[in-house]
């Protein structure tokens, strides 16, 4: 699809109020084949095809990391392999502050491969890769890729024998493991599992987590964009240009309805100046680009210097202008033309002349509409900010009395200003900070952060209450409204407010743009959350015995945003006391390799795969029963293994948590 019939799709889906959603697979696909490369010798090939912003882990990384590549030959009659497991792809090497440690890994697409001699006249080979992967948000379980191959050999070969072959060591199961996973070692016999908690519940899982989710991230792009466009009305760029323009389309014509049509169709054009400026923005930068800026470390690097450059153009430092002569010229054009064009250009004018106020607001709501992961944000945003900016043009047409009773052009527009410049600068800290925890940098800790934070609100309440000046204010020395003064105070109260987190205190109100509380080097507040049950059935019937919902943490060893949510989220207190009071919490280690007693086969749409660990029974547990295949991932439950809200992955917020886990609650309850 090329980009102009994306983006005529895309503001035909914006107007008809289209519900889009992208359907997503798995990130990492595998296909293995046999390859014969001498009369007596075999290759078992396994090619990746690797989805952007994942990555494939190499073979023999350290204790400790992620899930290495290797390679398991569970039987060989009539060949032996040769050599170890290699690799064949661009690897990657970096030393990941993390987890401490150089890791080695693939991106894009990744080859492995094994070879094999044949000893004997016929030749049976059979056995599994397992990989890892991960993204910057979530970890796929440790997956395996099975291939079972036979055939023939030279005809003075022997006759086959399995030969003795390298596997992975089985690790040592203790009493208790065996007790607790004996009675689930084929959860695939669904029927004999009591409590029937197996049951797949995949679409009604999707259904929870579609369409509201993303009703609500739209609702809540169009309304920050409608929100903006406010805050752009009242700068010094926009509010004395509006009596002015609708006087003009009044006096312009006798007939008095034609004037207001004028100024109707004034608005509409504004409308769609920036509509098309946000539906642009998404069939430049394509879908899936979009989808990738909220975790893509570079891409947040240069939204934090756009940001901090729109702050200081606030602050005064310097003014952002668009060459006069572009402005001359679409204004020349529109007096020399008539009818609907001369309309539009004159809404174009206004976009072009009001450049200097408007861009620092239009450009963070691009930015948080473009990482917003939602691929039609842009548009929304601007569709919300140019009806706003829109609307006075056409009240006050359709009602010129309120002229005389709006504010008029004073000092109040350049404070407007001034405290966009701070929410801009501190909107752009929040952007760096995402850089700083996918590169490990450590320069933008929980502590320094709020610093900033605490500094930032604490100089604009001084500024709403008199008490700093800009060199814009002028030598203006009378005193700040009442509305500022009280404004003032609120900024300040919650610099006063954030001081607590210093020392580890939850901030909850900061939460979604503080780094995570793990970060922070100084933590009084230690409180943690462990899991009772890792067993599923075990935690299952729990919770059916204590008449509680559950909440079931698809989790891993090594998953590092695993580790993050339990550090962040689970340590605040709220969070805290819901899951150890109200529900019946069970963590599921995906990457747990204690042995079953022993494997399992099961089939899964339309593919046989054999269970050998515990954590293979997991996996295939959320992949069965949710369709999902990442970590974290939070589903609550009733009794009976049903969904009771919309799942939860990793995402360091605690209002939005307390809020899934509050949906799961209530729906539990009204059961």
């Amino acid at each position: 699809m090329n980009k102009i019939k994306l983006t005529w799709l895309s503001l035909f889906l914006l107007l008809l109020n289209t519900s889009v959603m992208a359907q997503g697979g798995m990130p990492v696909r595998f296909s293995v084949q046999q390859k014969q490369t001498a009369p007596d010798e075999v290759e078992v090939v396994f090619t990746g095809k690797i989805d952007n912003g994942w990555h494939v882990y190499s073979m023999g990384l350290p204790d400790g990391g992620p899930t290495s590549a290797r390679l398991t030959t569970e039987k060989a009659e009539g060949a032996k392999p040769v050599g170890k497991l290699i690799a064949r792809g661009k690897e990657i090497s970096e030393f990941d502050k993390v987890f401490e440690m150089k890791l080695r890994y693939f991106e894009h697409q990744v080859a492995f491969v094994q070879k094999y001699k044949i000893t004997g006249k016929t030749y049976r080979i059979k056995g599994f890769l397992e990989f890892g992967a991960c993204n910057d948000e979530n970890c796929m379980p440790p997956t395996q890729v099975e291939f079972n191959y036979n055939g023939k050999g030279p005809e003075d070969a022997p006759e086959a024998k399995e030969e003795n072959v390298d596997s992975i060591p089985a690790l040592p199961v203790t009493d208790t493991v065996a007790k607790t996973d004996s009675a689930a070692a084929a959860p695939v016999s669904i029927g004999d599992i009591k409590g029937d908690w197996w049951k797949p519940v995949i679409q009604v899982q999707q259904q929870l987590d579609g369409g509201k989710e993303a009703n609500h991230s739209w609702l809540y792009i169009f309304i920050m964009g409608f929100l903006g466009g406010l805050l752009a009305l009242f700068t010094p760029c926009v509010w004395p240009i509006i009596p002015m323009t609708v006087s003009f389309f009044l006096k312009r014509s006798k007939d008095k309805k034609k004037g207001i049509k004028d100024a109707i169709t004034y608005g509409i054009s504004i409308v769609v100046i920036y509509l098309t400026l946000g539906v642009l923005i998404t069939a430049i930068f394509g879908a899936d680009t979009l989808n990738n800026l909220a975790t893509n470390a570079v891409f947040n690097i240069l939204f934090f210097l756009l940001l901090v450059v729109f702050a200081l153009s606030f602050f005064g430092w310097f003014e952002l202008r668009l060459p006069s002569s572009w402005a001359n010229k679409v204004d020349s054009k529109a007096t020399n033309t008539s009818g609907l064009l001369s309309i539009f250009l004159m809404a174009f004018t206004l976009a072009l002349v009001s450049f200097s106020c408007t861009a620092p607001i239009v450009g963070l709501l691009l930015v948080q509409a473009s990482t917003s992961g939602n691929w039609l944000g842009p548009a929304f945003g601007m569709f919300g900010f140019a009806i706003a900016l829109a609307l006075p043009f056409t009240l006050f047409a359709l009602f010129p009395a309120w002229l005389k009773q709006a504010p008029k052009s004073g000092s109040w527009m350049n404070t407007i200003k001034i405290v966009l410049g701070f929410i801009e600068l501190a909107f752009a800290l929040k952007f760096f900070s995402v850089a700083d925890l996918a590169y490990g940098w450590r320069l933008l800790d929980r502590e320094v952060f709020l610093s900033l934070w605490i500094v930032i609100f604490g100089l604009l309440g001084l500024y709403l209450i008199g008490k700093l000046k800009f060199q814009s204010d002028g030598d203006d020395l009378k005193p700040m409204p009442v509305l500022c003064i009280m404004m003032g105070l609120v900024s300040l109260a919650f610099s006063i407010y954030m001081i607590p987190g210093l020392w580890g205190a939850p901030c909850k109100a900061v939460s979604a743009f503080a780094p995570p509380i793990m970060t922070q080097d100084f933590n009084i507040n230690n409180k943690e959350v462990h899991a009772k049950y890792l067993d599923y059935d075990e935690g299952m019937a729990a919770a059916a015995a204590q008449g509680k919902p559950v909440l079931v943490d698809f989790t891993g060893h090594g998953c590092v945003n695993c580790r993050k949510m339990e550090a962040a989220v689970w340590t605040d207190p709220s969070v805290a006391d819901r899951l150890t009071k109200d529900y019946v919490l069970i963590s599921l280690y995906v990457d747990d390799k204690r042995p079953l007693d022993k494997p399992v086969e099961v089939t899964y749409n339309g593919k046989t795969r054999t269970l050998r660990t515990i954590g293979d029974k997991w996996s295939y547990l959320e992949e069965m029963k949710f369709g999902q295949l990442t970590q974290p991932l939070y589903v609550t439950l009733d009794n009976e293994g049903n969904p009771l809200g919309k799942s939860f992955s990793y995402k360091e917020d605690v209002p939005a948590y307390m809020d899934f886990l509050n949906e799961g609650l209530d729906n539990y309850r009204k059961k």
